[in-house]
């Protein structure tokens, strides 16, 4: 299946939206973390016979999955741009919609939670997403020190609380090889998160 015109405004709406945003502590275009969602999301759903026929919502959707959680936008102008079913997805992938957004752990332990629930097409994107955050802090704390954790709204023990959950989590719901790659990144950002610590005591 191809991509076709939607795919292209999609990408033009979230680059829009999310123009001027970097990368937490960094100059990385924000773009680069939506695309790249994209791309995992479609190359897991691709391989998916029961996705398959959901492949275009879901490439929209990880373009889009912040959208709501992060700019102005809301539900009702992702389903009347992109359709319905996009919006669904977006809005299951969003720990925030309101503002001020609630405490961090309160939107975690929500977002956890939704996951146990979420159907196969969430969880593709969701799955997707996580993937390139935890590949992202991995190499940065790798090639950067500890010093990376700072850039974060919560301390490393929190993250590895969350992140672990979460992978055990789509580990169990979306079981194949995205969750396998999720869940060897979360360990290796788990160890990270240990020797950090133990440096500091």
């Amino acid at each position: 299946m191809e991509l076709g015109e939607r795919f292209t405004e999609a990408v033009d709406f979230a680059r829009e939206k999310h123009d001027g945003i970097a990368r937490k502590g960094t100059r990385i275009p924000y773009l680069s973390h939506l695309l790249a969602v994209a791309s995992l999301a479609i190359e897991d759903a691709a391989s998916d016979l029961m996705l398959s026929d959901q492949l275009e919502d879901i490439a929209l959707a990880g373009v889009l999955h912040d959208v709501i959680e992060d700019t102005p936008v809301e539900v009702d102008e992702v389903a009347d741009r992109f359709g319905s079913e996009v919006a669904r997805i977006v809005e299951a992938c969003s720990d925030a919609t309101s503002v001020p957004k609630p405490p961090w752990r309160t939107r975690k332990e929500s977002y956890i939670q939704h996951l146990e629930e979420a159907d196969q097409a969430v969880l593709c994107v969701a799955l997707a997403d996580k993937r390139h955050n935890a590949r992202c802090i991995v190499n940065d704390v790798t090639g950067y020190g500890p010093e990376v954790w700072e850039r974060f709204s919560a301390v490393p023990e929190d993250q590895r609380w969350y992140y672990r959950t979460v992978a055990e989590v789509l580990v169990r719901r979306r079981p194949g090889h995205a969750a396998q790659e999720l869940s060897r990144l979360v360990d290796r950002l788990c160890d990270l998160v240990q020797e950090d610590a133990g440096r500091e005591g």
